[in-house]
């Protein structure tokens, strides 16, 4: 029957409906494709008027002639929200600044062979023309780390594995396109981290910042202060540590409040600005307030006066 070119193809297209539909296909839905009026007609112009039934076995056979494969599934590329306006607004908007951002830069072909920056504009860092790019990562390493598929002989016995992961360590480093990581002299920008709570705690913002103090001042002393470092970091939640009075909904309560802060005893949540006067809103009422001096004013309250 999957010989009929037609019937082979209506079948494949069926099932890919159903796959992008339901996120998986069985072999019911063969048996139950073929079961239908319109294909009954046809495949019994083709098999002498007589009616075509079939089992689940052979829509499992059907499946593999078609090139499905029972499998575990696989992670994919994730994409949610990669086509929203605002996102291809900003990647379209950083693919600009990188284009003025690579004009004063070093660039390397595929043979590792430099190319300077030419001629000359005018930035903001007066007589720091050049640039020079410097990435950030971290990796995570455990102390059972292995290879997990490899050739076996048939005499060779299994040997025991440990039972977990074991001891993690994580490192933290920069690297630069000219000279590798980032070093000068006696001193390294990396970090070694043994994360848990018994060892050296969490790596958290606070580690962060400090790390990268460390590695600007590294950076300016092997530059002695000529060229301007382009630091760029991933989007990890490390990374998205925001000021402690910064403005932020969550958890807000709608009501006033004498005590609230968005973060426990941390400071005041800075003003913000009124959309409809342009002005500064105070989010709290002020300390000569007759009934709530200093109260946090809550989302009502600050919805109404926008």
């Amino acid at each position: 029957v999957l010989e009929d070119e037609d019937f082979s193809q209506n079948l494949q297209l069926h099932l890919l409906e159903i796959s992008r539909r339901k996120g998986m296909v069985c072999a019911q839905d063969i048996v139950d494709y073929v079961a239908l009026g319109e294909v009954q007609d046809h495949l019994a112009g083709a098999n002498g008027g007589k009616r075509v039934t079939i089992s689940i076995r052979t829509g499992q056979r059907w499946l593999t002639k078609l090139s499905w494969r029972y499998s575990r599934i696989q992670k994919g590329m994730y994409i949610d929200g990669h086509e929203r306006e605002d996102v291809v607004a900003y990647r379209q908007g950083f693919v600009q600044r990188w284009k003025q951002y690579e004009k004063r830069m070093t660039t390397y072909d595929d043979n590792g062979t430099p190319t300077e920056p030419r001629g000359g504009f005018a930035v903001p860092q007066i007589g720091r023309f050049k640039l020079i790019l410097v990435t950030h990562d971290e990796s995570t390493f455990y102390a059972n780390d292995q290879r997990k598929v490899k050739w076996i002989h048939s005499s060779e016995r299994m040997a025991p594995q440990p039972k977990g992961e074991g001891a993690s360590i994580m490192v933290s480093d920069f690297l630069v396109p000219e000279w590798g990581r980032l070093m000068y002299d006696s001193e390294d920008a990396r970090i070694l981290f043994r994360a848990g709570k018994n060892r050296d705690g969490y790596f958290d913002s606070s580690d962060l910042l400090k790390q990268v103090e460390t590695a600007i001042d590294i950076f300016e002393a092997r530059t002695n202060r000529h060229v301007t470092g382009l630091f760029m970091f991933d989007n990890a939640p490390s990374h998205q540590k925001r000021a402690l009075d910064a403005l932020s909904a969550r958890k807000m309560p709608k009501g006033p409040s004498a005590t609230w802060r968005s973060h426990k005893n941390g400071p005041k949540m800075r003003p913000g600005t009124n959309p409809l006067t342009g002005g500064t809103q105070d989010l709290y009422w002020p300390e000569d307030h007759p009934g709530m001096p200093g109260w946090f004013k809550g989302m009502e309250q600050i919805l109404r006066e926008r």
